[in-house]
C-alpha cells in the first residue's frame, strides 16, 4: 500500500512538472507570437510611413480609390483588352506604388455629361475619392463648400523634386489659382507653350502654281484665292473651300486650337478672349481698335471667298472631312496638328505635302501670340479620404520617374509608339515643363539633326520620338512606303517645332485667366454679344460701325465692372 501511495505520488509530482513546463512553454509561444505581431505591426506602420512620405515608395497593402475618370475618345485608342481600370498606366501603377483605380463613372473629355455627373455627385454628396474638375467656379465652389482636401502637405512630402520643378517654371500664378490662404487644394494639369499658331498649307498646290512661300496675311490671302481660282487639287470648279475656320474664331484664354484665326487678328495687334497686361492694369482683347481693323479685313475675304463662305456651318468634325478629301489647302492650326488631322489626310492620299509657316504679324518680321491660360483643369480629392497623398505619388512616377524608363516600361513603350492616348492614365492632365516643346525639339535635333549627342541622353518619350522620327527617314531615303504616324511624329516635333523655336515670336502678356464674381453672372451674355458682332460683321449682316455700338454695349452691360473686377484681382 505504502509503495503503490509513493508511485501514485510520484506520478503526481511528474504530471505537475509536466504541467509547469507545458504552462512556460505556452507562455513563451504567446510571448513569440506577441513579439511577432508588434513586429510585423511596427515594420507596417513604418512602411506605411515611408510610403505616406515619399513620392516613389510603395505602400506595404493595395490601396484601392475610386475614380471619376475623364475618358479619351475611341477608348483612348487601348489595345483590345485593355480598360481604364486594368492598362498598361493602371497595372505599372499597381506594380511601383501598389495602388489602383475603382472607377465609378468614366465619361467623355470635353464633354457636358462629365461635368453634370460631378456637379450630380456634389449634389448627392456622393464625390468619388479622387476625380477632375474642368472650371475654376467648380473648383471654388468645392472649397468654399468644405468637400475636398487640402493638399498642401502631400505636394510638399510627395510630389517629387522634379515635379514640383515643374510648376515651379510657369511661375507661382499656377499654384496660386488652386490655393486659398495657405491651403492647396487641387493639382493643376499644365497647358505647355504651344507658341503662335502655324499656317498649314497644301506644299504640293503651291509648287504646281509655281507661287512663292507665305510669310504674311496678305501672302496667305493670295495663295488661297490662288487654290480656289486655279484648282490645284483637281476639284472642279468653286469646290475647293477658302481658308477654314469654325465659328468661335479664336479660342478664350489663350487656348491654342486648329481652324482660328487669330494670327490674322495678330496682325492688327488684337488678341480677342484674353484680358492682356496693360500700365494700368488689364484690358479685354476682344474691344481694342486692332479687333476692328481685323474684322474689316476677315469681311473682306468672306466677301471674296477666300474665308470659307460657310464657316457658320462648319465644326471641327466637317472641316477636318474637308482637309481629308482634299477640298481645303489651308489652315491655321498648332504645331500638333499632324497627330491628329493631317495623319487622316496623309493616310487619304499620301501625296498631300502639308507643310508648316510662320506668318508674320509684326513690321519687324516677328509673329506675336497672346500667351495662354497656364492651366484649366484640376485633379482633387475627397475630403475624408485617407490617402490624398496617392495623388501626388501617381503623379510623380507617371510624368517623373517613368521618363527615364527601366524593365517595367516595356509596355507603356508599346502605348507610345501606337499612340493610345494619354487620357488612358487614372488622371487624363499633363504636367510637363512650360517650355517642353522648346526643350524636346533641342533634345531631339541634338541626336537626329546636330549629331552632337547619342539616344542614351534621351528620356523615354524623347526616344520614342526619335526612333518614329528615324523610321520616317529611313523610309523616306530608301523609297519605302512611309507611315503616316512617324510622319506625323517627324513633322509636328521636327519641322514645326523648329519653325517655332528658332523663329522670331513674341509672347503677348496676359493677366487674368479665371472667372471674377461679376463673369459668373453676366459673361455668357458678353461672350454671346460677342460672338453676333463678331460674325455679323465679317458676313456683312451689320456694318463695321456696329463694332463701335458693340464696344459701347459691352462696357454697360458689366465690361466696365468685370474689368475693375480683374485689375484688382490681377494686381
Amino acid at each position: 500500500m505504502k509503495l503503490m501511495n509513493k508511485k501514485i505520488i510520484s506520478l503526481v509530482v511528474v504530471i505537475c512538472i509536466s504541467c509547469v513546463c507545458l504552462v512556460q512553454a505556452g507562455n513563451s509561444i504567446v510571448k513569440k507570437s506577441n513579439e511577432q505581431s508588434a513586429g510585423e505591426e511596427m515594420s507596417y506602420r513604418q512602411s506605411m510611413y515611408s510610403a505616406v512620405h515619399n513620392p516613389f515608395r510603395p505602400y506595404p497593402k493595395t490601396i484601392t480609390y475610386t475614380l471619376g475618370k475623364m475618358t479619351g475618345t475611341g477608348r483612348s485608342h487601348m489595345p483590345s483588352g485593355d480598360t481604364y481600370e486594368n492598362n498598361a498606366y493602371t497595372r505599372y501603377l499597381r506594380m511601383k506604388l501598389n495602388v489602383r483605380n475603382d472607377d465609378v463613372f468614366e465619361l467623355l473629355d470635353g464633354s457636358s455629361s462629365y461635368d453634370e455627373r460631378v456637379h450630380i455627385a456634389i449634389a448627392s454628396d456622393k464625390l468619388p475619392d479622387i476625380f477632375l474638375v474642368n472650371d475654376d467656379q467648380t473648383l471654388r465652389q468645392l472649397i468654399a463648400r468644405d468637400k475636398i482636401c487640402d493638399l498642401k502637405y502631400a505636394y510638399d512630402k510627395c510630389a517629387s523634386k522634379h515635379i514640383q520643378n515643374i510648376y515651379a517654371s510657369y511661375g507661382a500664378g499656377i499654384l496660386n489659382r488652386v490655393r486659398d490662404g495657405d491651403k492647396m487644394y487641387a493639382l493643376p494639369e499644365t497647358n505647355i507653350d504651344n507658341g503662335p499658331s502655324l499656317l498649314w498649307l497644301r506644299h504640293d498646290w503651291l509648287e504646281k502654281l509655281s507661287l512663292p512661300t507665305p510669310k504674311t496675311i496678305d501672302d496667305v490671302r493670295n495663295i488661297v484665292k490662288a487654290f480656289m481660282q486655279q484648282d490645284p487639287g483637281h476639284n472642279g470648279s468653286g469646290n475647293t473651300v477658302g481658308l477654314v475656320t469654325v465659328p468661335e474664331l479664336v479660342g478664350e484664354n489663350g487656348e491654342s486650337e486648329n481652324y482660328q484665326t487669330d494670327i490674322i487678328f495678330a496682325a492688327f495687334g488684337a488678341y480677342p478672349g484674353h484680358w492682356l497686361k496693360r500700365d494700368l492694369g488689364a484690358t479685354y482683347g476682344s474691344i481694342q481698335p486692332g479687333a476692328r481693323k481685323a474684322l474689316s479685313y476677315l469681311h473682306d475675304m468672306y466677301e471674296e471667298g477666300t474665308l470659307d463662305r460657310d464657316f457658320l456651318f462648319r465644326d471641327s468634325d466637317n472641316i477636318t472631312d474637308l482637309i481629308v478629301k482634299g477640298k481645303c489647302g489651308a489652315f491655321f492650326g498648332t504645331w500638333s496638328a499632324p497627330t491628329t488631322v493631317l495623319m487622316k489626310s496623309l493616310e487619304a492620299d499620301p501625296s498631300a505635302d502639308w507643310r508648316p509657316y510662320l506668318i508674320e504679324t509684326d513690321s519687324d518680321g516677328s509673329t506675336s501670340f497672346a500667351a495662354q491660360n497656364p492651366t484649366g483643369r484640376y485633379v482633387v480629392v475627397r475630403k475624408g479620404f485617407e490617402h490624398p497623398e496617392l495623388v501626388m505619388k501617381v503623379i510623380s512616377v507617371l510624368f517623373d520617374f517613368v521618363r527615364y524608363g527601366d524593365e517595367d516600361t516595356k509596355e507603356l513603350e508599346s502605348y507610345y509608339k501606337n499612340n493610345v492616348d494619354p487620357s488612358a492614365m487614372p488622371f487624363s492632365i499633363n504636367v510637363d515643363y512650360k517650355d517642353s516643346l522648346s526643350k524636346t525639339y533641342d533634345h531631339l535635333a541634338d541626336v537626329l539633326i546636330r549629331k552632337s549627342k547619342d539616344t542614351s541622353s534621351l528620356d523615354l518619350h524623347e526616344t520614342n520620338y526619335y526612333e518614329s522620327c528615324r523610321d520616317y527617314l529611313n523610309a523616306k531615303d530608301t523609297g519605302k512606303a512611309v507611315k503616316p504616324e512617324d510622319w506625323a511624329t517627324y513633322t509636328s516635333r521636327i519641322i514645326a517645332c523648329h519653325k517655332i523655336s528658332d523663329g522670331q515670336t513674341k509672347e503677348v502678356q496676359c493677366r487674368y485667366f479665371s472667372d471674377t464674381a461679376t463673369m459668373k453672372k453676366e459673361w455668357y451674355k458678353l461672350h454671346e454679344l460677342e460672338q453676333k458682332t463678331y460674325i455679323s460683321i465679317i458676313t456683312g449682316d451689320e456694318p463695321l460701325s456696329a463694332f463701335d455700338d458693340f464696344v459701347k454695349e459691352w462696357k454697360i452691360e458689366g465690361g466696365s465692372k468685370i474689368t475693375r473686377e480683374v485689375k484688382q484681382l490681377a494686381e
